[in-house]
């Protein structure tokens, strides 16, 4: 599999300040990354630090003063990646509820309705159709700082709002479950993509109530708790504004069919 993804992006900085970008493809094994990432701070070109987080995310920071600051990044991923490595301490973080995802609050509600699946593929299934037909999928519908109850009572959201309330229900019936930040080839709107990640049977698996893309196409960008660990950019000091972004994502041939009731792993 070949996949072309990228993004443009233009920042307005208001007050000088410190940035971190969350863009770039994640390092996996048994893929080729072709990748060009450049930083032009009113026509001078900004060399960022690179941070290598959890499971192969990778943040570039750089300080940044007044003027419009633009972004673009594109690569070419060639091969699928190996299947995302399993650790205790994954097991161990990824049931804890989080900012976003607050699976303590569902406890009892989760075992209601889905305490009695006892098959692990089922139970994905299940979640994935639940919060899919539950939500309503509207741009603009939901703040920044919502979490998984308010988007629970809401009714609706975007594509990290489907993804908090995945991880938050899985992880109220004791399955880990994370946010992964991901370019998704066949997304419309075209847009960066969040899915939810499962632990099934020692793998990490795909939900994705809002079944806007194939699974089997996503190129994984940032892995964590919620969104508040895959965010594409964080702001530390001074007041900015995202004037411009524009994602592409495409596969070289046919996009691949996906079904709900198949297990996926992000490749």
């Amino acid at each position: 599999m070949k996949r072309d993804v990228g993004v443009h992006l233009g920042v307005d900085i208001i007050e000088p300040t410190s940035l971190e970008f969350q863009i770039a493809v994640a390092r996996q094994a048994n893929t080729e990354v072709f990748e060009s990432l450049s930083f032009d701070m009113n026509g001078e070109q900004l060399q960022p630090t690179e941070v290598i987080g959890a499971h192969g995310s990778r943040i570039h920071k750089l300080d940044a003063r007044q003027g419009r600051l633009t972004v673009d990044y594109t690569a070419t991923v060639v091969g699928r990646a190996d299947p995302a490595p399993v650790t205790d301490y994954d097991l161990s973080v990824y049931l804890r509820p989080s900012r976003y995802a607050e699976s303590d609050k569902f406890f009892g509600f989760a075992a209601t309705e889905f305490g009695g699946y006892r098959d692990s593929a089922t139970l994905l299934e299940k979640v994935s159709s639940w919060v899919g037909s539950r939500l309503s999928y509207v741009p603009g519908s939901s703040d920044p700082i919502d979490g998984a109850v308010d988007t629970l009572l809401a009714g609706a959201g975007v594509c990290r709002d489907f993804a908090h309330l995945a991880v938050a229900l899985l992880r109220a019936v004791n399955v880990p479950a994370r946010m992964v930040s991901v370019y998704a080839p066949g997304l419309q709107p075209m847009d960066f993509h969040a899915v939810a990640e499962a632990h099934v049977d020692g793998s990490w698996r795909v939900v994705d109530g809002t079944r806007l893309a194939p699974r089997q196409s996503l190129v994984r960008i940032a892995t964590g708790r919620d969104s508040a660990d895959t965010a594409f950019l964080d702001n530390h000091g001074g007041s900015v504004t995202l004037c411009d972004m524009r994602v592409f994502a495409v596969v070289d041939g046919e996009l691949p069919r996906d079904s709900l009731e198949q297990l996926v792993s992000i490749g």
